[in-house]
């Protein structure tokens, strides 16, 4: 059952995902905001139920595990309804993290150059997608010239 789980959680996220980047690019309106609404909002939000449903079902089924140590968590990370949950975590957080970026990318003044990239490696690697969103929105605002207060 939990191989099942698995998949059909990686199939919702990826749903989300492939919103995410359907929708990016899309001038503002009501077609964009729905996609957005529903990848960015309503997936990672059924990921986040699941999440709770699935720990509330494992939890305790790793007696020692705990967060205290390294070799608790071990021992937590034992079972495969944990380890489920937390594939789970990631797969919210790392979506709702997702929809930031491209809210972020639309607003005034940035550039949506830096989520051409970061959006997919944020899929396969959560933070590192993030810093690189991060350091690609400054290296954008670094490049344009800011006037200084006697130009004309």
């Amino acid at each position: 059952m939990s191989e099942t789980v698995f998949s059909l959680l990686n199939f919702v996220a990826l749903a989300g995902w492939i919103g995410l980047a359907i929708a990016s690019p899309l001038k503002p309106g009501a077609r964009r905001d729905t996609i957005l609404r529903v990848s960015g909002r309503w997936i990672p939000s059924l990921l986040c139920v699941a999440y709770v449903g699935l720990l509330g079902y494992s939890w305790g089924t790793a007696p020692g595990g705990g967060f205290q140590s390294l070799e608790a968590v071990q021992v937590l990370f034992s079972t495969a309804g944990i380890v489920l949950a937390a594939w789970t975590h990631f797969l919210a957080f790392d979506l709702f993290i997702g929809r930031w970026m491209v809210d972020d990318a639309s607003s005034a003044g940035r550039s949506r150059l830096p989520l051409l990239v970061a959006l997919p490696m944020t899929f396969l690697f959560g933070p590192a997608g993030v810093l690189l969103y991060l350091a690609g929105q400054s290296l954008c605002r670094s490049n344009r010239r800011v006037p200084s207060p006697g130009d004309s």
